[in-house]
């Protein structure tokens, strides 16, 4: 009887106690640098990595903790915000998005990084292959560079008559750089003119729509990065006023209201992003964990915007569509 209480006991601690990585002192708390792109508040990305982590059984203040530091929507804040989570001697850093991961990289060789939902990790300059990346860095990527013909061709069957596309990018976000160049690859095929608008400050983004007007561009394709998502509703406020028809390299744009959005799901990944900092944590090397790509992508169309923009989405897009806002 004694035997089975002691069991009991011992096997209620072990529930009980906080999770443990190899290598951490007796009672050390692992601790975590998460580099966020955009402002202190509600954040749909902070929101998926505390899932995945306690999915995994991990409990901030209690068996982990995570130091946030948010950009502002401004990458030339971000090397600065990566330095001051090496000074802290982080075990982890997760960097979603490109830039914060270029800061990070940057930033220190030794710690280890993990990112997400980053356009393209090897075109970045991350990594040195997809199954073996060597070096401090590993993650998921959202092959958003490889979608330029795709999410061209869902614009020209919503928009048969276009010619001319206008493309909002910042060029200091590397990931709206490789994302550009794609688009460039693509549009001949599909009869397209691209017209590049370079926003790299929000004071830029009102002549960037004063000059699709000017040059009557039919619709218009907005890359996402540390800017434009600091800046989403602006922007969506601004392709509904100017009546273009946008497509947009994230839903989030959708969720604000505009028209139509072909990407990974960005939660999935940042969720996911929990897993490789459980296994680094737990002694994996991050150079040795093969970066993940996505299986799947999501058209996203909002009906009460294209109803406003005059439109009808043909039936052969809707039945492509994976959620439909009405």
């Amino acid at each position: 009887m004694n035997n089975r209480r002691r069991f009991w006991i011992g096997f209620g601690f072990l529930l009980a106690s906080p999770l443990i990585f190899p290598g951490a002192a007796a009672g050390k708390v692992p601790r975590v640098g998460f580099l966020h792109r955009g402002s202190p508040g509600p954040s749909q990305e902070i929101d998926a990595f505390q899932r995945g982590l306690r999915e995994l059984g991990y409990i901030e203040a209690q068996n982990i903790a995570v130091e946030y530091r948010f950009a502002g929507g401004q990458v030339e804040r971000l090397p600065e915000l990566a330095a001051e989570l090496v000074r802290l001697n982080t075990d982890v850093i997760v960097a979603p998005y490109t830039p914060p991961a270029l800061a990070a990289k940057r930033a220190t060789s030794t710690i280890p990084i993990v990112f997400a939902v980053v356009a393209d990790a090897i075109g970045a300059g991350l990594i040195e292959s997809l199954v073996r990346p060597g070096g401090n860095v590993t993650g998921l990527t959202s092959s958003s560079a490889e979608l330029g013909g795709k999410r061209l061709e869902l614009l020209k069957q919503v928009i048969p008559k276009a010619s001319r596309v206008a493309v909002l990018y910042n060029p200091a976000d590397r990931s709206n750089v490789l994302v550009f160049k794609q688009l460039q690859q693509s549009a001949p095929r599909l009869d397209l003119i691209l017209q590049p608008l370079e926003v790299r400050e929000p004071g830029e983004i009102e002549a960037a729509f004063s000059a699709m007007a000017r040059e009557r561009a039919s619709a218009m394709f907005g890359a996402p990065g540390v800017l434009t998502f600091e800046h989403k509703e602006a922007l969506v406020n601004h392709a509904a006023r100017r009546r273009i028809p946008a497509m947009w390299g994230h839903r989030q744009f959708v969720d604000a209201g505009g028209l139509m959005s072909y990407a990974v799901n960005f939660s999935d990944q940042i969720r996911q992003s929990a897993v490789y900092v459980d296994k680094i944590l737990k002694g994996a090397r991050p150079g040795d964990l093969p970066v993940e790509q996505p299986t799947r992508f999501e058209l996203v169309i909002n009906l009460k915007a294209a109803k406003a923009l005059g439109l009808t989405i043909p039936q052969s897009v809707l039945l492509q569509a994976d959620q439909v806002l009405e």
